[in-house]
């Protein structure tokens, strides 16, 4: 039986990346320094994972295994552009195409004025204008509340309570369904999880770095369908140059949308993990790659799952014979050890917080000792975890 505490281990918010792997520049101006950020999210660390050897390696190594060095003779270190090295002509990575909504918006609650969050989960009736979100302070909001939006052209009722904190709302507009959708997502933010949120406002307070954020942080440069409210996160390393590298050497992409949910960073409260339920989440995989990725199997090459929930998509869809299948519905797949893996060859992910379902998922993907090894390895290399954390290929 796996459990729960298997997956635990100790992380301070050091280890946390708040923002997008930036380079350091300092430019002198006679005694002053100024020093400046560089966002470069394909220059993250990188750890290698293999799953037959269970080996974990950090550093460049030649065709023999010996760590290349530098000048100086000190090591190099993997970085994220590095994955290419491990791939051949013909080999497929398949990506999750899913593009995150502004979720995030702020509202007026009626004759208090209370400052509401309304974080939006999905569209459950276009016709009806209704909504599936969550409210924070939640004990602030009842059915039948109206909420105020920006200057007051959106409202919306509250008709339903669904959780503690979910709400669904009805909102008040005689606009058509394209331009509502317009109005409502300029108000919103881009939904960055809470724990960055949290630890920015401490970081400001403390010691602030000056790096601008920009909504492209949180949006893969791939993204096309429109439906998720937390970003595949491993995808966020690709940049256009990347993305260019990949097609220059020969390497295939495909396409497959799982629209992300909130289920992975809500807290699994069961010791025994085969009695946790996660939501479901709403996935298409279309015919152009199911070829795509089958003929890659046939052709003896490899396919490279890029994110854990690309590799959930790819795990819902395949069949006994190791080929997938179109679909197009929802899946509330959890993967942990053991599971017998079908679909993909290899597996990028970032290294995640302590008893997260995507660190469970690379443990499955590529042995619990050898990925828990690697994750002691990063922390005491002070590699950075999270959204915007640092990589891990299993080969």
């Amino acid at each position: 039986m796996a459990k729960l505490s298997q997956f635990n281990f100790p992380l301070t918010s050091a280890n946390i990346a708040l923002y997008p792997h930036c380079t350091e520049h300092v430019v002198k101006n006679g005694r002053k320094k100024n020093t400046f950020y560089v966002k470069r999210p394909d220059e993250c660390n990188l750890v290698i994972v293999n799953r037959k050897t269970g080996k974990v390696h950090m550093h460049k190594v030649d065709r023999k295994g010996k760590s290349i060095k530098d000048e100086e003779g000190n090591k190099i270190l993997l970085t994220f552009a590095d994955i290419l090295d491990f791939f051949d002509e013909g080999d497929t990575f398949v990506f999750n195409d899913t593009k995150v909504m502004p979720a995030r918006l702020y509202s007026r609650k009626e004759k208090t004025d209370a400052k509401i969050e309304v974080f939006l989960l999905r569209e459950l009736n276009a016709d009806m204008r209704l909504w599936d979100v969550l409210v924070e302070p939640a004990r602030k909001i009842r059915i039948g509340n109206k909420l105020f939006f920006d200057d007051e052209t959106l409202v919306a009722e509250v008709i339903d309570n669904t959780t503690s904190r979910g709400r669904t709302l009805r909102f008040l507009h005689d606009y058509s369904h394209d331009e509502f959708k317009r109005r409502l997502y300029a108000l919103g933010q881009p939904p960055l999880p809470r724990y960055v949120m949290d630890l920015r406002a401490k970081e400001s307070k403390k010691n602030h770095i000056d790096i601008e954020e920009s909504p492209e942080d949180f949006q893969c440069i791939y993204a096309s369908n429109e439906g998720a409210v937390t970003a595949p996160s491993t995808g966020l390393h690709f940049t256009r140059q990347m993305m260019k590298r990949i097609d220059i050497n020969g390497i295939n992409t495909a396409f497959v949308t799982l629209h992300c949910g909130l289920s992975n960073f809500q807290l699994i409260d069961v010791e025994d993990l085969s009695k946790h339920k996660p939501e479901s989440e709403e996935m298409y995989v279309n015919a152009e790659t199911c070829k795509l990725v089958n003929d890659t199997k046939r052709n003896g090459h490899r396919v490279c799952a890029i994110g854990a929930s690309t590799l959930k998509a790819l795990e819902s869809c395949v069949g006994t014979d190791g080929f997938i299948k179109e679909y197009r519905g929802w899946t509330s797949k959890f993967i942990y050890p053991p599971y017998d893996f079908g679909s993909a060859d290899a597996f990028l992910t970032n290294f995640y917080h302590p008893m997260s379902p995507m660190m469970m998922e690379a443990c499955a993907f590529g042995g619990y000792e050898p990925v828990m090894t690697a994750y002691k390895q990063a922390l005491k290399a002070g590699y950075k975890f999270g959204c915007f954390g640092d990589a891990l290929l299993i080969i």
